[in-house]
């Protein structure tokens, strides 16, 4: 960039220096002007190529949210100011007030890790610090600061990381010193208690931090932000910067080349001042006589005042100051100005001081205790499922007028969240205990066994006059996004040692969930366990068994109808009302009067309806991202719409359950290339929970699961991994179809008239080499198929006769032929999927269906998909994203999540790790990060059939 810039005024300066010799007289004047602009960016030049390989681009990753932050990566500008100690000067909000994982790049690519030494707790700076010795390439120089230097018309550089662009040089002129400090965000980060100063330089993101030179190459202020709806941009003075910066360089020491911690006082009154013209302060009484004291006494001429904005509750100036008074003096002297105030109550830490104000025209002199800045703010948290929690800082005190160091919840995490505790919520009572600081909940906590639950009290800045009382999925698998859901449900069994609940798996998505039953009928609410999540022709159906402890229950009679309703929560905080089932009547036919019957508010309703269509196919277009979307369905219409959150059953004038009314979710596209939900529901005949249910009852051979202390097996199914999809049989024909066979379909079924089509076969299947797209399915063992169900028997009849081979003959329409093929079948459990394993913040597992359906997967073999990345991880900040498989860790092949296992266990940590990945559309990309096993370390989840739970396992973490 430095050659690029010379070159640039090189340019311009041979252009325009011939057209000197052939202008008239009369424009001489003009091109004197334009030469000394030239001259002008000659000097720049200069001064940029001192500047330029000091300042470096800064790439931030907060690891957890903290106070006002939440968990993210970016890129930054910071600059040197001492070459010697290695010392980095950027904005706070690049510093972060919590824990932070940073790297500097230097001009030259040479890129080093820094360390935070320094964030202020108000004002928008901070230090880093780095190794000076490790650099090795680059020639450099430090930035001095110069704070004297800014005056209003002082010609000034921008010189950083803006837009991202490494180096990039911003021209602008100083307009004001005493602008106020801009505000951002009202629940987050805020400067206060200074002036900014303001030019039109136009910064934009990636420019914080970055140094505002002067023509003799000093740091006059520092950028801190902008508004981007003008060219507007705000940079901090640096008087208090420098005195930072002085007190930590007084701790180094040179023999152990390194910082010893040194105190830089900060003292507060916890009030927040706002500058004042003296036209506005008259109006709030300020007297003539003390107006003219003011305007004699200061040197500068000065045009307004001090006035308090707010005051934090519990702090040395609550029920002392109010909005509205005017300071005068602080310990007899005149204080108009910020710098003058800051330098008092730093140099006043634990003492008191005097403050003479104005209130509505009356004198009030006040004695204050200072107090220090760095008590009132956090410095360590508590994380706990997810959830981060701290003492509240001075910040957020101030943003939401409550008292410092009370607990806040940064973040709810699993555990909160499930509760329906928001973030910015504080804690106030905790298992009936009062909490007043963050050791209250850590004691709390530490007696409370797993799983245990009791009452939380929490109240928000938005409601904080009442109390909330409180007593979701853990790991977003299979590519759901989502953390809660809620539904309805039937219970199909209930005997003295299980009892099994069905539930559409538009709420139970995946097994990886914490489930909650409640009786809306009564008042008692159990746990659930997710035991079969269920498989027809295609793994791709929508319904989901859930079992619950019937000996929690059995001394409340279930009735046998379907008014024993229930509500369902579950760790997606799900709501599910449930309805015993009870006999199973023939299947439904157009024209039949059904009652369905749920739920609303807990209250039972019933509602009376005719199907319009018995065997409706279900077409649901794919997710993306993907996750499970139902196929190979047929579902019943009714003619009445009772509106998508009205779900339950469908049953006949005696009761008896014949279908479940089930809500299924679309992606409907929204302009662009983004898409959202919509939901709509239909019945989902019983039969399709029966099939499944009678091998639960009877105890197929399967893999085992521990229920009630008893190890059940778990049913195989028979799949065909295929997408059908029907077609009218006219439209057959127009394919070459011949009339021998349309004539035979229609004997078989001459209500539906259709053939059944394959769609796609997923990826890795076993028929994905036999069946093709377009194939006609004809017939089945010699027997006619006509819709999903033929196909979902004559798999049942080879899984009954015991064919370990698991092939099946199906007669295809191909290509104007018809020909007999031996398609192998799969067998799958209803487990879904049951590891996982977390590194460097990517959710890894193996392809789940929906991801398989797409049709694709690496040559190198069914691989490691990236399922999810959290934001902040190492993962977020190398650019590792989600939607992608790993297929190579430092050149080893990871064809599944064992050969992840073993490598990542054996990688240290900041470690350089080469990684390649191939993304949906087969595109391979080489990329490298380093691993954080402080923040991110690596862990596993595993669901144990022995323990029915799912364990957590560390792999790998940094051992302090």
């Amino acid at each position: 960039m430095e050659d690029s810039h010379s070159q640039s005024l090189g340019k311009l300066e041979s252009e325009m220096d011939p057209m000197a010799l052939y202008c008239s007289e009369g424009e001489q004047d003009n091109d004197l002007s334009f030469r000394e602009k030239v001259d002008a960016a000659e000097d720049w030049k200069d001064t940029i190529n001192k500047v330029v390989p000091a300042v470096v681009v800064l790439r931030i990753t907060s690891c957890r949210s903290f106070d006002t932050e939440s968990p993210s990566s970016g890129y930054a500008t910071g600059f040197i100011v001492d070459k010697q100690r290695g010392i980095i000067l950027t904005n706070r909000h690049v510093v972060k007030p919590g824990p932070v994982v940073g790297q500097a790049i230097f001009l030259n690519h040479e890129e080093l890790p820094v360390y935070p030494i320094y964030r202020d707790p108000v004002h928008d700076f901070g230090f880093f610090r780095y190794d000076p010795a490790a650099i090795q390439f680059l020639d450099y120089e430090e930035i001095p600061l110069a704070p004297e230097a800014a005056t209003v018309g002082l010609e000034i550089r921008v010189v950083g990381n803006d837009s991202r662009e490494k180096v990039s040089i911003l021209a602008g002129t100083l307009a004001r010193l005493d602008r106020d400090a801009p505000t951002y965000r009202t629940d987050g980060y805020n400067d206060f208690n200074t002036f900014y100063i303001q030019a039109a330089s136009g910064t934009r993101g990636g420019s914080s931090g970055s140094p505002v030179i002067d023509q003799q190459g000093r740091a006059v202020a520092l950028n801190a932000g902008a508004n981007l709806k003008s060219s507007s941009a705000f940079y901090l003075p640096l008087e208090r910067v420098v005195r930072a910066l002085r007190l930590i360089q007084s701790g180094w020491v040179p023999t152990k080349n390194k910082f010893e911690a040194v105190p830089i006082p900060r003292g507060t009154l916890q009030v927040t001042f706002h500058y004042k013209g003296f036209d506005e302060v008259r109006r709030l009484g300020l007297r003539t006589e003390t107006e003219q004291m003011v305007r004699h006494t200061s040197p500068r001429g000065e045009t307004g005042m001090l006035v308090v904005h707010s005051v934090v509750p519990g702090g040395s100036a609550f029920d002392q100051l109010e909005p509205g008074d005017v300071l005068v003096c602080m310990n007899g002297e005149v204080t108009t100005r910020f710098l003058e105030l800051e330098k008092l109550l730093d140099d006043s830490v634990d003492q008191v001081i005097v403050l003479d104000i104005e209130r509505g025209g009356m004198s009030l002199t006040v004695n204050l205790v200072v107090e220090d800045l760095h008590s009132i703010t956090p410095y360590h948290f508590l994380e706990v499922s997810g959830a981060v929690i701290h003492p509240l800082s001075y910040q957020q005190a101030r943003n939401f007028r409550f008292n410092c160091g009370i607990v806040y919840i940064s973040d709810p995490g699993y555990m909160l969240f499930r509760a329906g505790v928001p973030r910015h919520a504080i804690i106030e009572k905790f298992a009936d205990v009062e909490i007043s600081q963050l050791e209250d909940v850590i004691s709390v906590l530490s007696k409370l066994s797993r799983g245990a639950r009791v009452p939380l009290e929490y109240i928000t800045h938005t409601d904080r006059h009442r109390r909330k009382v409180n007593v979701p999925p853990s790991c977003l698998l299979d590519g759901v996004h989502s953390r809660h859901s809620s539904g309805t449900g039937i219970i199909v069994h209930h005997s003295e040692g299980m009892g099994l609940v069905a539930v559409d798996r538009n709420v139970a998505a995946i097994s990886a969930s914490d489930v909650l039953l409640s009786f809306a009928a009564f008042p008692i609410e159990i746990p659930g366990l997710f035991f079969f999540i269920l498989f027809i022709i295609l793994p791709l159906s929508h319904m989901t068994p859930l079992l619950w402890d019937l000996l929690v229950v059995q001394w409340f009679a279930l009735p046998n109808s379907v008014l024993a309703s229930w509500f369902w929560r579950w760790k997606r905080l799900s709501k599910l009302n449930l309805f015993v089932m009870s006999g199973v009547e023939p299947a439904l036919c157009r024209g039949d009067t059904v009652f369905l019957v749920g739920l609303r508010s807990l209250q039972a309703i019933s509602r009376k309806s005719t199907v319009t269509n018995p065997c409706l196919s279900l077409n649901v277009s794919s997710a993306d991202p993907p996750c499970y979307s139902p196929r190979n369905m047929e579902v019943i219409e009714l003619d009445s719409d009772f509106g998508y959150t009205f779900t339950g059953v469908l049953t006949n004038e005696l009761g008896k359950v014949q279908a479940i009314w089930a809500r299924f979710t679309s992606k409907l596209k929204s302009g662009g290339s983004t898409s959202k939900d919509s939901q709509f529901v239909k019945g989902i005949p019983i039969y399709i929970i029966c099939q499944v249910l009678d091998k639960i009852i009877d105890g197929a051979n399967g893999s085992f699961l521990l229920i009630n202390g008893v190890r059940r097996p778990m049913p195989l199914v028979r799949t065909l991994e295929v997408e059908l999809i029907p077609i009218l049989l006219s439209k057959a024909r127009t394919f070459g179809l011949s009339d021998d066979w349309i004539q035979a379909m229609l004997k078989k079924d001459p209500t539906r008239r259709q053939v059944l089509r394959v769609k796609a076969c997923l990826a890795g299947s076993k028929a994905v080499n036999q069946l093709k797209q377009g194939d006609m399915v004809l017939a089945v063992n010699k027997e006619s198929v006509t819709c999903f169900r033929d196909l979902e028997n004559a798999l049942q009849k080879l899984e009954k006769c015991g064919d370990s081979d698991g092939q099946i003959k199906m007669t295809i329409f191909r290509q104007g032929s018809v020909i007999d093929l031996l398609v192998r079948t799969e067998v799958r459990d209803g487990n879904g999927t049951t590891h996982m394993i977390n590194w460097c913040g990517c959710i890894l597992q193996y392809p789940h269906q929906a991801v398989r359906a797409l049709g694709f997967l690496p040559k190198e073999g069914h691989g490691v998909y990236i399922a999810k990345c959290h934001r902040g991880s190492p993962a977020d900040r190398y650019g590792l994203c989600s939607l992608r498989w790993i297929v190579e860790v430092n050149g080893k092949p990871t064809p599944d999540l064992d050969a992840i296992y073993n490598v990542t266990k054996e990688l240290g940590n900041e470690e350089p790790i080469r990684i390649r990945t191939v993304n949906l559309n087969g595109k391979p990309q080489v990329l490298t990060l380093k691993q954080d096993l402080h923040y991110w370390p690596t862990w596993e989840l595993r669901f144990d059939p022995d323990s029915a739970i799912w364990r957590r396992d560390t792999i790998k973490a940094l051992e302090l």
